[in-house]
């Protein structure tokens, strides 16, 4: 597995202009964190959080101020060169490729990169292009190609090596919903095929689909970490019935909190400036059969039900207390 233990970054940054004062910013701050083999591992948190500093730190691309990470028990600061050989980077927000070459040329020059053999590069490139859509487009210069089909390319670049390992940063950002469902297909299959993947999205959606394990990160310190379903559990992030009764009456809505009150988890009582009364309960349980059944019974009459079900966003704004944020 990839492992860090007590990771910090830190960068000195100008004030004011280039000639003002210089301060030290810190990107990470102590973090412990653990991407295993056969798991897609989540990285969560609002924007400027340290997702993208970490990331580039297990991807080599920067060193560590303090803290150390290892990779199959290699220091990766020290053996740099062989850790470069078991990962890869894919991250959505950047150029991965080269737009004057074809698909098929973009993944030979960087096959010859990473010393891919040259008989196995000629039929590793067959493959990857078969598997991203793109084996009609080999000979096509990418400066042609739909930003989906590009994405698609940087998405075979970064399998080029056969990495052990996979880092991605935003891989689906900006893409259709069609080739983003098909990314996490081939994500979701990288993993049952024994690799490791490092996961940052702000589709949290796409998250909760994909991870197993989660890990919330906020000023580059840890938060909060366990699987999508723990989280929502942690940060009481229940699913909510709605129920809207069109005949309130105090009577009935002393009713309506009493039955409530007993089922325990959250309830709200408001007006809906129409005569309506809105009743939200948020609970663990699939409360809306018997909510409906005690609102009807008490006389009540229900214009409109409505269940939500939790979400991994519910957990992380309520560990950040924050809007949710694009990228960091």
């Amino acid at each position: 597995m990839i492992r860090t233990h007590a990771l910090r970054k830190t960068f000195r940054t100008r004030e004011k202009g280039l000639f003002g004062p210089r301060a030290v910013k810190t990107a990470v701050d102590g973090l412990d964190l653990e991407i295993p083999r056969g798991r897609v591992t989540g990285l969560l948190g609002l924007n400027g959080a340290g997702k993208t500093s970490t990331i580039k730190i297990l991807a080599t691309l920067l060193r560590p101020t303090s803290g150390s990470v290892t990779l199959d028990g290699l220091d990766v600061v020290e053996h740099a060169r062989e850790a470069r050989r078991r990962i890869n980077l894919i991250a959505g927000g950047e150029r991965m490729v080269y737009g004057r070459l074809t698909g098929a040329e973009n993944l030979r020059y960087f096959g010859r990169l990473y010393d891919v053999p040259t008989a196995v590069l000629r039929v590793r490139i067959g493959e990857l292009l078969e598997l991203v859509g793109l084996t009609d487009a080999a000979d096509t210069p990418v400066e042609r190609y739909s930003r989906g089909m590009t994405q698609r390319l940087s998405i075979a670049r970064g399998l080029i090596n056969d990495p052990a390992y996979l880092l991605l940063d935003e891989p689906t950002l900006g893409l259709d919903a069609p080739i983003a469902r098909d990314l996490r297909r081939v994500v979701a299959e990288l993993a049952a095929e024994g690799r490791g993947v490092l996961l940052t999205s702000h589709y949290l959606a796409e998250v909760e689909e994909l991870c197993e394990h989660v890990y919330v990160i906020s000023g580059g310190r840890h938060l909060a970490a366990g699987s999508p379903a723990g989280l929502k559990a942690a940060t009481g992030s229940h699913r909510s019935v709605r129920v809207t009764v069109t005949n309130p009456s105090p009577e009935l809505s002393d009713r309506i909190t009493a039955f409530t009150r007993g089922l325990g988890g959250r309830t709200e009582l408001d007006s809906t400036g129409e005569g309506a009364l809105l009743v939200t309960v948020r609970h663990p349980e699939d409360v809306a059969g018997p909510l409906a059944g005690a609102i009807v019974a008490a006389g009540g009459s229900i214009g409109g039900l409505e269940v939500t079900e939790a979400t991994l966003e519910d957990a992380v704004l309520a560990l950040t207390d924050a809007p949710l944020a694009v990228a960091g």
